[in-house]
């Protein structure tokens, strides 16, 4: 896999980490500063979702009723989104020559699906190769973080909506950093970690070191 933009022009970024990462407060960090330092035009979008075939299939994956779906069935259905999202919301954007956040994208697959469910990373990989036509970030940003300490902060948020993945234990949810760490050690081209336990302001400062440096 490499990590390259799908069409020169646009900057594709993909922001990665297990729950209570602090993705959403990140990317939105990240879309003002972009906009303040260089004017151009940020896509923040998510994973499973952004766009309304995406965002059904979204509620059909992370529903809490679904408890009985097939691991295969799952990241079929997160392929199967990422696909019609990549048509209707990021490549036509990077072809605009706009910059891509996107919250989540398939290495989210290959380490809930092929790592943490067991399906292997490289078939899952095969799944998406499909799906994405090789259409992959620039620059992924991968927050680390203990699961214990991103799922007190899930606890402690009120406002985020509880799915499916939340009913898991905490051995799977660390798996699911294990395969994140192990992933992100096999492209380090492509994915930078940075320590989410830090202050969102100093997080911030330091992604944008890194997203500045893609920009040129």
């Amino acid at each position: 896999m490499k990590g390259e933009s799908w069409v020169r022009g646009g900057l594709f970024i993909t922001i990665e980490g297990g729950e209570g990462a602090g993705k959403t407060t990140l990317i939105a960090r990240l879309t003002e500063r972009i906009y303040t330092e260089t004017k151009r035009r940020t896509v923040r979008t998510r994973e499973p979702g952004g766009s309304p075939i995406a965002e059904a299939i979204r509620g059909v994956i992370l529903d809490t009723k679904n408890t009985k779906m097939d691991p295969r069935t799952e990241a079929l259905l997160y392929a199967a989104a990422r696909r019609q999202h990549l048509v209707e919301i990021v490549m036509p954007a990077l072809q605009r020559g706009n910059i891509v956040i996107c919250d989540r994208f398939v290495d989210s697959s290959l380490v809930y699906q092929g790592y943490a469910r067991g399906l292997g990373v490289d078939q899952v990989w095969d799944i998406n190769r499909f799906a994405t036509e090789d259409c992959m970030p620039s620059l992924t940003l991968y927050l680390d973080i203990e699961p214990e300490v991103g799922l007190a902060r899930i606890a402690d948020n009120k406002h985020r909506e509880v799915n499916r993945l939340d009913l898991e234990g905490l051995a799977f949810h660390r798996k699911v950093r294990e395969g994140y760490l192990q992933i992100a050690a096999k492209f380090p081209e492509r994915i930078r970690t940075l320590d989410a336990n830090q202050e969102p302001a100093r997080l911030a400062d330091e992604a944008w070191l890194l997203v500045k440096k893609s920009l040129g």
